[in-house]
């Protein structure tokens, strides 16, 4: 007996090829010298985008944003990703769209405990996360590679050497997920565990012991160590310390019935967010009882957003600590068409979902926002605040570290981006020799001058007292 549907017509590979066809002719229509061109825009104004941004955050952590993103040229780089996005979009575009993390930088990949209990290395911020061209998350991903090498104090080689090798991880990635089906597509991942032991073969003695403790120390962070963290006894309760501005408790926020109030908005917000998690996660989290919260800074361009973390209690006195934060419109959003969204906290969840190959059992999203003692309506979303969580310390990379993790962060870039896109119209466009690679290096470089430049204004507008910054660090 032959195959099952041997003589069915197989228009999925036809429609394969023309995709990939499509892909080489928009090559053909918008160059690669075209799309690496960077030239700044009349009139560019970086410190005005950072202060139009200001008016939707907390007054008062305004200046602490500013703070970290004046450490480094990394780190304002980091909190940038609006002024990027308004570069990106005065160039032209190859007009393949897929979704995109949109703040698609070094500090925002790394490892998480996935529902199997493995640990996996993915995207992990997607507080920007929209539909756009691909090539803006593989720009904005090979310009932090170029800044941070500047801030490492890497020879400029060292640094085109790194750069080139991650363009060339995402384009060859790309080309492989184009070869693959769909359910192996789906389900691409890089699993710690593996995939980052094979790379502890390549590294001396220094930087495997590194790479371990890392993971070692991802492991650690989970609620059971953030109560011992973040928790001091009251009255036979836990309650989160105070240690203002990074972390305020409610009562401290707010005095007495707005406190109250406060404290039943967050557990209304649980109580809806419930709906947006699937049955059997949902009997899971109704096992927890609302103990405690406090505000939180996290982050560098994140920070003056509202971010709650809540303490859960279970049987047994078993802690959980979520983290609800507030989502905003992506920067994304005013420069490229896409999909009009009425909860901005529903768009990063279902950008979250689409891109990561595993994600928490408890990300989910309030459904129908309440207003906050202001009497504003703001979008949240929710998951575990410590789940396996650890990010590599970028300042400290060697530049063979630094080009190795690079690899990584392109490599499940592009597993993300070949789910949520169309992969043989990507790979068709990228082809298969290197050109692809050197002239988005070369962004990479005058990407990295533009930012220093940029960097510089704000340290001028700091000590000229026309912005207040708090000094301080990312958390």
């Amino acid at each position: 007996m032959g195959r099952p549907n041997a003589d069915r017509p197989r228009p999925a590979a036809a429609s394969r090829a023309q995709r990939c066809e499509h892909g080489a002719r928009q090559r053909e229509r918008t160059p690669f010298a075209v799309v690496a061109a960077f030239e700044p825009a009349p009139g560019r104004d970086p410190l005005a985008l950072l202060e139009s941004q200001a008016p939707a955050r907390v007054p008062e952590l305004v200046p602490v944003r500013y703070g970290r993103m004046a450490v480094s040229q990394f780190s304002f780089f980091r909190g940038a990703a609006l002024v990027m996005a308004d570069d990106l979009a005065g160039s032209p575009n190859t007009g393949l769209h897929t979704q995109l993390c949109g703040d698609a930088h070094l500090s925002n990949f790394g490892l998480y405990a996935t529902p199997e209990r493995q640990l996996a290395f993915d995207v992990n911020d997607f507080d920007e996360t929209y539909p756009g061209p691909f090539e803006w998350d593989v720009k904005r991903l090979v310009a932090s590679l170029a800044v941070a090498g500047r801030d490492n104090e890497f020879k400029k080689k060292q640094r085109r050497r790194i750069t080139r090798a991650c363009v060339a991880e995402y384009r060859e990635t790309m080309s492989y997920q184009a070869g693959r089906g769909e359910l192996d597509v789906w389900y691409s991942h890089i699993d710690a565990g593996r995939d980052m032991a094979e790379l502890r073969d390549v590294l001396d003695s220094s930087m495997r012991k590194r790479v371990q403790k890392t993971i070692d120390k991802a492991w650690g962070r989970d609620s059971f160590q953030a109560l011992s963290k973040l928790t001091t006894p009251c009255d036979g309760q836990p309650r989160i310390v105070s240690m203002p501005p990074l972390i305020v408790p409610v009562e401290e926020l707010f005095a007495g019935a707005d406190a109250e109030f406060v404290h039943q908005a967050l557990m209304r917000r649980l109580t809806d967010y419930r709906g947006t998690l699937q049955p059997d996660r949902r009997f899971l989290l109704d096992r927890f009882d609302y103990v405690h919260a406090a505000r939180k800074v996290v982050g560098v361009g994140s920070v003056g957003t509202r971010t709650w973390i809540i303490l859960l209690r279970g049987p047994g006195d078993e802690p959980l600590f979520l983290q609800a934060k507030e989502a905003q419109p992506s920067v994304l959003a005013g420069y490229t068409a896409g999909p009009e969204y009425t909860n901005q906290a529903e768009r990063v969840v279902s950008g979250q979902r689409l891109m990561q190959a595993a994600s928490d059992i408890f990300l989910g999203f309030q459904q129908h926002p309440d207003p906050d003692p202001d009497g504003v309506i703001r979008d949240f979303y929710i998951r575990q605040l410590r789940d396996g969580k650890g990010s590599a310390v970028i300042e400290t990379m060697s530049p063979d570290l630094m080009a190795l993790y690079g690899r990584l962060c392109a490599r499940v870039l592009a597993q993300a981006h070949a789910r949520g896109g169309d992969r043989f119209a990507i790979a068709g466009y990228l082809g298969s020799d290197d050109e692809f690679d050197e002239t988005i290096a070369e962004f990479a470089e005058d990407y990295a001058d533009q930012n220093a430049l940029d960097h510089a204004a704000l340290l001028r507008a700091i000590a000229d007292g026309k912005i207040t910054a708090t000094l301080g660090t990312d958390s």
